[in-house]
């Protein structure tokens, strides 16, 4: 399941920074996660590194994006080698 940021966000830049994906981007006015890059951290951690650095947790599974781990781990995988 890729994640997704809710209205609680703050803004504060934590959660960019520590995505391996480079799957979070500025939004209007919260933070945006994009769907197609999120791994939830699969490949990288054991867990999604933004939720643990997110100060206000305001980031949660998007119900419209469900993935199983095994989707997740083939999207790391594709994402792995565009770059």
């Amino acid at each position: 399941m890729s994640l997704m940021i809710n209205n609680e966000c703050i803004a504060c830049d934590a959660c960019r920074e520590e995505c391996p994906n480079e799957a979070i981007d500025d939004g209007e006015p919260i933070y945006i996660i994009d769907p197609d890059k999120c791994t939830e951290c699969i490949g990288y951690y054991d867990e999604p590194s933004c939720i643990s650095v997110c100060p206000v947790d305001a980031i949660i599974p998007d119900p419209d994006n469900v993935e199983s781990i095994d989707e997740l781990k083939y999207k790391f995988q594709k994402l792995s080698k565009s770059e």
